[in-house]
């Protein structure tokens, strides 16, 4: 079964929920500011997605940071700010079977869904 991170609020998440009921696809949902989020897990995510896809500079939180957080930001600086604003994930995060990560909700996202939902 995949695990899906994100936000119950965020409307690309309620569009991937939605869409993984209607494939068929196995899932359980972890809410990142309600059930929180582990650092091991954000750098197990920053390791096989890559710490630049999964920080959300788009986000309302990343433009809300002091200029001398969001500055300067390497893999390090981005896994703390992360831990510290979990808003700052970019979402949804999905967590198949087999340890993959994919990030975002777009064609090639639900292409790697589909392939994990019939294994």
């Amino acid at each position: 079964m995949l695990t899906v991170y994100g936000l119950k609020n965020c409307d690309t998440c309620r569009k991937a929920l939605k869409w993984l009921d209607a494939e068929g696809v196995p899932h359980r949902f972890h809410d990142l500011r309600a059930d929180g989020i582990k650092a091991s897990d954000i750098k197990r995510f920053a390791a096989a997605a890559g710490w630049d896809v999964l920080l959300n500079k788009s986000s309302t939180t990343w433009r809300s940071l002091p200029k001398s957080e969001s500055e300067n930001v390497g893999e390090a600086k981005a896994l703390a700010l992360m831990a510290a604003h979990p808003a700052l994930i970019k979402r949804p995060v999905f967590e198949l079977e087999n340890g993959a990560v994919v990030v975002g909700f777009r064609e090639e996202q639900k292409t790697a869904l589909k392939a994990a939902g019939r294994k």
